[in-house]
């Protein structure tokens, strides 16, 4: 198939979600946004640092599991968006987040939450931001997506590397400290 022909697909099929999943993102950010908690303020100098124009605006609601769309017609939209990982940490519905009850309070998960805030409020709105993202995300892969990517630089340039995909942890061998200061090599008196 040819890229061009694969991009009209792609397109077709995002007009179809478009309606669907916009209705679903702002039905649950009402719902975020009327029982979760506001940031705290190491959270909304977070917001600030990344970029969230309304900080204030942000709502933040603890779940065992993110919550999916369950119109079947949005599928492959959920399989896209890798929104059917179980160990999905958190999703952004413009000023509302799920984030799961593992991953509450932690720092990372956060700022990349509060990035796709920022990339929400820069789009102007629930709309344009899907149509961005799922194309992004259905023509090229969740992993891949530019705006999935801006998110982790976002994180990684705020919260330092993540450590937790980094080599294997071993023990290192204990290397005794030296026995002197005045240690003397060859020919030094």
């Amino acid at each position: 198939m040819n890229q061009s022909n694969f991009s009209g697909k792609t397109a077709e099929r995002l007009r179809w979600y478009l309606p669907l999943a916009t209705a679903w993102v702002l039905e649950q950010e009402r719902f975020i946004l009327q029982n979760g908690v506001p940031l705290t303020d190491v959270q909304l100098a977070d917001a600030k640092l990344v970029g969230v124009a309304k900080p204030e605006r942000v709502r933040v609601f603890s779940v065992e599991q993110i919550p999916l769309p369950k119109h079947p017609e949005l599928e492959e939209m959920k399989q896209a968006m890798k929104l059917t990982t179980p160990a999905l940490p958190g999703l952004t519905l413009r000023y509302g987040i799920y984030l799961r009850a593992s991953h509450w309070g932690q720092r990372r998960v956060v700022v990349h939450e509060l990035a796709h805030t920022a990339q929400y409020e820069r789009l102007d709105g629930v709309r344009a931001f899907l149509e961005c993202y799922l194309y992004q995300c259905l023509a090229i892969g969740f992993t891949s997506a530019p705006m999935e990517q801006e998110a982790i630089a976002i994180t990684q340039r705020i919260c330092g590397p993540d450590l937790s995909f980094s080599m294997p942890k071993t023990s290192l061998a204990h290397v005794p400290p030296a026995k002197s200061a005045n240690i003397r090599t060859r020919g030094q008196r």
